[in-house]
């Protein structure tokens, strides 16, 4: 039995982690399959994952063949059982739509040519540039349950809810996502009909005919002006159309849910996969979550998964996937738990052109990260690389094979499409064992936060409906994107995870209580709602404090004029001032924030305040870009400029202002760590670190002020994580610490790598420790202490 329960993911009771690979059975020969699947259990693995492409299974006479009668690779329940034989469970992903760069993303050519009208056209009446469909439609939806009827029994039979191995399901894969990437939402006359009646429901007939200029029933109408928006309601359109949107794809999700239940396919959880990195960022990805989050937020058996493509893990986007984890999981109900579906793990060389080859760290160092957060499921993707087949009839677009990627996909993967190992295999084996070594603890563990909550704001990522020809939309958009995902470049967030804050997020508009959030920070854009507005003066007049960076908000997502946070803040405009070439916009440091260096920044916007403190100042005029206010009961920081994160005393000292000093804190002078921690009810805790630059570093870490791990120093190289184990249950003693990962456990002895710094292990037990190695074991304060010098490789301790 698999249950989903207080953020964790239970199978027949026990809270699990699961590690799981992605293997394409149709781009093996069947008599490869078992050498690969071997490889993933001998990585570490205990699940597989595959897509199951529609495309593949369909033959040429529109029959479905699940049973490897046309080709032996497509018999999907030999290859699911085959995983079972190794003691693998099994991750199905469906579709209908599953992208894996396969041609239509998955879908067979035979659904475009006959059923037309599903193929949608978008602004202006152009065809989208994608393959997508109006998912609604009900030729496709018909054509879907087709493809259920004759997928979903084989998942069905063998769900470990009736003794099989098959533990999840997803439905489809990045809904949305086409239309997002392309800029390019789906209008067809379909969904404008249902748009036209979803809007007649939300606004009374004489709002309606405010917000716009034609008849919203008058099919022709509606085309025209939804098609081609003028600009005086495209940023109506905008929001609206992205409310609608999410409407429509919670819909499609349940349908599909549907259709699956009807078919057998119940009590395992259901994952709608979130898109959307790209560039080695995830400045983009809470548009994945904006778009979807009606689909699974709170819906009993549903499950989000992300799906996030970083590269190499460092100081410019670590806070990236922090972030991701953190709003991810704002969303979420008390029970679901974080999960990635797509865990990149290949080495980056993607277009087999060596441009890009990742460091081996990536792989180990997002690891870490994504399970400190809580996510209880990773998919190691693309685990194995394959073949391309022939399709089963030729399309004549230059190679009939499925995908667009050439006969061999996946090269760089783990496992290459010849079978031979590839350089990041060992890397994914070796987080995947340490993660697996420490599962017991890590499944029962949550992260722990400071008093500090990071905002988030869904409707601030509405712009995958924003008609690009709108001078209005375009100028909202610009300004929300310069903002909105931790400030101004990403500033603030960044500054807040390298100065060792560990913080979750609240999704706004919502419950916001100064009591459970006594610190929020809000990556503010000039365009903000009125609801959400209004609900922080709340929280401030109710004794909240308020860390805000990039612009205070004049306007409301629609560009209506909507000042209520800056009024309440007493700020008067003084208008905003832009650097370039010629005009070095510099700003100065006063009040509490000086003495400082003068900083260059981009721009600046700028106020008189009525009252409070100014600390930052615009050179050249004088006016204040940065304050402390008081607002009621509450406190605000407002800082109107890009200051750069690089000074992060500003940003810690921010905070401090507000009350909160972050918990843990190292002496490392330069280097650039990311702290984090974990602990269950039992008090049994991980402090995580990782290095995120090239350079070695030694430091000592402090909780509160205190010393941690007995005041002795923990060593880590470049680009290495370590997990330090706290106050661990084990059998017959207690690890009250070690300044060092464990490296094995069997039974009463532990084994340690000992870092340049030495190595401290503190024991509570009444046994005797031995060690195998030259060290001393000395008894302090009803410990047993072992102390090893550097320059040995492990050492295993033992207490009998």
């Amino acid at each position: 039995m698999v249950e989903v329960r207080r953020k964790r993911i239970l199978v027949d009771g026990r809270a699990r982690i699961l590690l799981s690979g992605e293997v394409h059975y149709f781009r093996l020969d069947r008599a490869d399959w078992a050498d690969r699947i071997d490889a993933l259990a001998a990585a570490g693995c205990d699940a597989v994952a595959s897509y199951i492409p529609w495309l593949c299974h369909e033959t040429p006479d529109g029959a479905i063949d699940l049973d490897g009668r046309s080709r032996p690779e497509l018999d999907l329940g030999a290859f699911i059982d085959l995983c079972a034989d190794r003691g693998l469970f099994f991750l199905a992903r469906p579709g209908p739509f599953v992208m894996a760069e396969l041609k239509n993303e998955g879908l067979p050519f035979r659904l475009y040519d006959e059923h037309p009208e599903i193929r949608p056209v978008t602004w202006d009446g152009r065809p989208a540039p994608s393959r997508t469909v109006d998912y609604l439609a009900p030729a496709f939806l018909s054509e879907v349950r087709r493809w259920y009827a004759a997928v979903m029994p084989v998942l069905a039979s063998r769900l470990v809810t009736r003794g099989g191995n098959v533990i999840a399901v997803q439905l489809d894969n990045e809904i949305g996502m086409l239309s997002w990437v392309t800029k390019a939402p789906d209008l067809t006359d379909h969904v404008l009909a249902d748009f036209g009646q979803w809007l007649a429901a939300r606004y009374d007939a004489e709002t309606l005919e405010r917000r716009y200029p034609f008849p919203i029933d008058d099919p022709a109408a509606r085309a025209r002006g939804v098609r081609s928006p003028d600009d005086a309601y495209a940023p109506a359109l905008m929001v609206d159309l992205g409310h609608y949107m999410r409407h429509r794809f919670a819909r499609y999700v349940a349908t599909l849910r549907e259709y699956a239940e009807a078919e057998g396919v119940r009590g395992v959880p259901f994952i709608v996969n979130i898109h959307g990195t790209g560039g080695g960022r995830g400045t983009e990805f809470p548009v994945g979550i904006s778009q979807l989050m009606e689909s699974y937020a709170g819906v009993p058996g549903m499950v989000s998964g992300s799906d996030h493509y970083l590269g190499d893990l460092t100081t410019g986007n670590a806070a990236d996937l922090y972030l991701i984890n953190a709003f991810m999981d704002a969303v979420h109900d008390a029970d679901q738990p974080l999960t990635s579906v797509e865990f990149e793990a290949g080495d980056g060389d993607y277009a087999r052109d060596l441009a890009v080859v990742y460091d081996p760290s990536a792989i180990d160092l997002k690891t870490r990260l994504c399970v400190a957060q809580g996510n209880r499921l990773l998919n190691f993707y693309l685990f194995a690389g394959g073949v391309n087949p022939r399709l089963a009839s030729s399309v004549g677009d230059g190679n009939d094979r499925i995908s667009f990627t050439g006969e061999h996909h996946g090269v760089g993967a783990p496992v290459g499409a010849d079978g031979r190992l590839g350089r990041s295999y060992e890397p994914t084996k070796a987080v995947a064992h340490t993660i697996r070594r420490m599962e017991a603890w890590l499944a029962t563990m949550d992260e722990e936060h400071d008093d500090l909550a990071m905002a988030f704001v869904p409707d601030l990522y509405l712009t995958d409906t924003a008609y690009p020809a709108s001078a209005r939309t375009r100028t909202i958009v610009e300004n929300l994107e310069r903002h909105r995902f931790g400030g101004p470049g990403q500033r603030m967030a960044r500054a807040l995870v390298l100065a060792g804050y560990r913080f979750g997020a609240v999704t706004l508009p919502g419950s916001l209580d100064a009591t459970t959030t006594p610190v929020l920070a809000l990556g503010s854009p000039g365009y903000l709602d009125e609801v959400v507005q209004r609900s922080l003066v709340d929280y401030l007049s109710e004794g909240g404090r308020l860390l805000l960076c990039g612009e205070v908000p004049s306007h409301d997502l629609e560009g209506r004029p909507c000042a209520l946070l800056r009024d309440a803040l007493g700020l008067t405009p003084r208008g905003t001032r832009v650097g370039d070439n010629r005009f070095y916009l510099s700003v100065r440091a006063a009040g509490w924030a000086a003495p400082r260096p003068e900083e260059r920044v981009s721009y600046a916007q700028l106020f008189a305040p009525t009252s409070g403190t100014t600390i930052l100042t615009e050179y050249d005029s004088g006016a204040g870009c940065g304050f402390e206010i008081e607002v009621g009961d509450g406190r605000a920081v407002v800082v109107t400029t890009d200051y750069p994160s690089r000074d992060l005393a500003f940003y810690r000292a921010a905070v401090e202002r507000l009350g909160v000093s972050p918990g843990l804190r190292h002496d490392a002078e330069h280097a650039h760590l990311l702290l984090t921690s974990t602990g269950n009810d039992k008090g049994e805790r991980f402090v995580h670190v990782l290095n995120l630059d090239g350079y070695d570093a030694t430091f000592r870490l402090y909780e509160h002020g205190q010393a941690l791990f007995g005041g002795h120093p923990v060593s880590l190289r470049g680009r290495q994580g370590v997990m330090l184990p706290v106050n661990l249950h084990l059998d017959g003693a207690k690890l009250r610490y070690a300044t060092a990962e464990i490296l094995a456990l069997d039974g009463d002895a532990l084994t340690f790598p000992v870092p340049d710094s030495g190595l401290v292990v503190a024991l509570e037990t009444e046994r005797t420790v031995v060690v195998d190695a030259p060290a001393r074991v000395c008894r302090e304060d009803g410990l047993q202490i072992v102390h090893a010098a550097g320059g040995q490789r492990t050492v295993t301790l033992r207490w009998t």
